[in-house]
């Protein structure tokens, strides 16, 4: 079996790519940010315009414009009102399969997959909070 590359979030400098930290968050550390996910989960906000990727050129597989919008309108709305200049969001597999940010701004977030939930469930947002505790950079 082939060695497994290295996931997590990385950035370019010069020609090499930099692996930046993977963090969780604590559920309530970030005001609104759970009720992002949740969002995301009930297509508040739409997740196939969040997970659009280049599939062509040298931005392949990177979020294209309109996600890079979406995301960072949504995050920049959430309470109390964050202020980033671009933010992507990112699948867990794309995580652990390795994601290289595009613009050094970037604020990568990643969304806890959905399937490990149940979507009819009672509390969506206390589920969110505590997959956003354990799922690396989770928003």
């Amino acid at each position: 079996m082939a060695p497994r590359a290295p996931g997590g979030i990385k950035r370019k400098r010069g020609n090499e790519e930099i692996t930046t930290p993977d963090f969780e968050l604590a559920p309530d550390a970030v005001p609104g940010i759970a009720q992002v996910i949740v969002d995301i989960w009930t297509g508040v906000v739409s997740l196939n315009t969040l997970m659009q990727r280049e599939t062509t050129g040298s931005n392949k597989g990177m979020a294209t414009q309109a996600a890079v919008d979406l995301a960072t309108a949504t995050i920049n709305a959430a309470t109390p009102n964050y202020n980033f200049v671009r933010v992507v969001i990112i699948s867990e597999e794309e995580h652990d399969k390795g994601y290289t940010m595009e613009d050094p701004d970037d604020v990568v977030f990643v969304l806890p997959n959905q399937g490990r939930i149940n979507s009819t469930g009672a509390n969506l947002l206390n589920t969110a909070k505590l997959l956003m505790a354990c799922t690396p950079n989770g928003i």
